[in-house]
């Protein structure tokens, strides 16, 4: 893909290459699960998008690639995830073999949240239910968050019809009255239904309205703060959550709760190894350890690393220090003595902080007159030898300790399943460099909300803490004004509505179309983070955001709705 995009392909897509790859890839997957040829989603994409030429440009660019990428894959026997989706439903399900092996073995079925699932998974379901001696299937009503990956509600509600029983359970083991209430007022208002909320009734919600972005954080911290000295909840009970997690909004909320003891977990799913800095930093260590490699960090990344590195190393002198210790065009990749800086400059880093770099450089030196290991072995030993110790900022850090597993074990797997490195286990390192530098990781995958941490506050994007369905008292819902609440998120390669099966061959995606769409998707959205609510929902809302934009999105529109019609009300009550 990569020569294609040197030749001028998707100038006019303004996105990043992961994104990109990620689209491709997703269209690929989309014709695997719904059940379509792949060779028919440029086709599929055009006729919804008549007379867009830009559009059209684009559809076509990504079918050249997603068909070069099949063809790699054929080529070289590799199975890619449509391609294996696509051979088991096309080749290996139909045969009888296979389904007398899974028959013979299988003889009861649980199948949960069937509305999370694909088309394809529920037709060999449907297939396959006569040959259980029981089966008991699963269907969460208003869900469906994964319909931008494939999911279909409607397909899987199907699958109803071939039960000899129903049962439909509406009590919720979660939910409070008041925050019942809210559900269903809150939706109502959404999609500007005339439903009238009971004035009398105690609504599980709370307004909070600021002018600055900072203001409504400091607000969000402090009601925390007091949540749980004053009311004993433990912060595991506690969600904060956005439409999207900027490393920004990230880091300012795990700071200001760190300044009040108070622990906080983060997970967003888009956010890559290589956007850590924990990874970034035993990454630009793994460079100077290895100049033969000739990937030499620039001094920003350098700077970085001593900063993630020494404990306490505040800017100032990390840049100061960097400047004089190391050089890019330096041949031999040595760093500088701390001992051969002049005096009054030592005196500047502090003494304290210059034997804390001299141990690692002390580290990296007898790393490098030693022989070679793998990556993964090195960023261990780094970890383990030198950055967990006293002094060191890995130190009693659990965040970092989690980012460098998780990077190790790519590292593992990304040797593991490349045959090469098999037996060339130091060149693997190289390449898997290469592979950072170029925005993509081996064995890519976060996990850290499957192993939580209950006694630390949640703060994630809204669709991932709807994917982890762990309910808790509080919820945090910040910036209600923005559209990023409403709006899908842009895909300029791809569209999730038009790639599936309820979509008419041939008819125009429209505006009206696209606006219905994201209000179901609101109020969908509305309704499960309330379930998973037991006592309330604090709505926050910014006259002017972080890009200093007013902010009069749907949601806010909706709550403003629900404000006005409950005052109403109690105003006729009181005339």
């Amino acid at each position: 893909m990569f020569p294609l995009i040197e030749k001028g392909y998707f100038q006019n897509a303004v996105i990043n290459k992961n994104r990109l790859l990620s689209q491709i890839l997703d269209n690929l997957n989309k014709a695997a699960v719904v059940g379509f040829p792949y060779q028919e989603t440029s086709a599929r994409l055009k006729a919804a998008y008549p007379g867009d030429t830009a559009k059209m440009i684009l559809f076509e660019q990504a079918q050249e690639c997603a068909q070069q990428f099949r063809d790699y894959c054929l080529t070289h026997h590799l199975l890619d995830f449509s391609l294996q989706y696509e051979l088991f439903h096309r080749y290996l399900w139909p045969e009888t073999v296979v389904r007398d092996f899974l028959s013979n073995r299988y003889h009861h079925l649980i199948a949960d949240n069937l509305e999370e699932d694909v088309p394809v998974a529920h037709d060999i379901i449907s297939q396959w239910l006569p040959d259980f001696e029981s089966a008991t299937l699963l269907y969460d009503q208003q869900a469906g968050y994964r319909i931008f990956l494939g999911a279909d509600p409607q397909s899987a509600h199907q699958l109803a019809e071939l039960c000899t029983q129903k049962v439909a359970l509406s009590q919720s083991w979660v939910t409070s009255l008041p925050t019942e209430r809210l559900q269903e007022d809150l939706a109502a208002c959404v999609l500007r239904e005339s439903k009238i909320p009971d004035p009398d009734s105690e609504l599980g919600v709370e307004f909070s309205y600021h002018h600055f972005y900072p203001q409504m954080i400091d607000q969000v911290c402090q009601q925390i703060a007091g949540l749980v000295s004053e009311q004993a909840v433990p912060p595991g009970q506690i969600a904060v959550l956005s439409p999207f997690l900027s490393d920004s909004l990230r880091f300012s909320l795990m700071n200001r709760l760190e300044e009040l003891n108070i622990p906080s977990r983060s997970h967003r799913p888009s956010r890559s190894l290589r956007d850590e800095p924990a990874a970034r930093c035993l990454l630009t260590w793994a460079k100077i350890a290895h100049p033969d490699w000739q990937i030499k960090p620039d001094p920003e990344e350098f700077r970085s690393a001593l900063l993630q590195s020494l404990d306490g190393l505040d800017w100032l002198r990390a840049h100061l220090l960097a400047q004089i210790i190391y050089s890019p065009n330096r041949p031999d990749g040595q760093l500088g003595s701390f001992y051969q800086i002049k005096p009054d400059v030592q005196d500047r880093i502090t003494h304290v902080q210059g034997q804390r770099y001299e141990g690692l450089r002390a580290w990296l030196d007898s790393y490098r007159n030693s022989p070679p290991v793998a990556l993964d072995v090195f960023l261990s030993r780094l970890f383990g030898e030198i950055l967990s110790q006293p002094g060191y900022a890995f130190h009693n850090n659990m965040e970092a300790a989690s980012v460098a597993y998780r990077l190790i074990e790519s590292v593992q797997k990304f040797r593991r399943g490349v045959p090469e490195a098999q037996d060339f286990p130091i060149n693997a390192g190289y390449d898997y460099l290469n592979m950072v530098n170029q925005g993509v990781f081996a064995a890519q995958y976060l996990q850290p909300y499957q192993s939580p941490d209950d006694n630390a506050v949640w703060i994630m994007p809204a669709y991932t803490f709807l994917m982890t369905n762990h309910p808790v008292r509080f919820q945090f819902w910040l910036n209600i004004g923005s559209r990023n609440w409403w709006e899908r998120i842009d895909q300029p390669l791809t569209q999730p509505y038009i790639l599936s099966r309820h979509w008419p061959p041939n008819q125009p995606w429209n505006d009206a179309d696209d606006w219905q769409a994201n209000q179901k998707s609101l109020e969908r959205l509305v309704r499960g983070l309330i379930r998973r609510c037991s006592e309330k929902v604090i709505m926050l809302s910014v006259e002017i955001d972080e890009s200093g934009q007013e902010q009069k999105g749907p949601l806010m529109q909706a709550a403003q709705s629900l404000v006005r019609r409950l005052n109403t009300l109690k105003g006729a009550d009181h005339a």
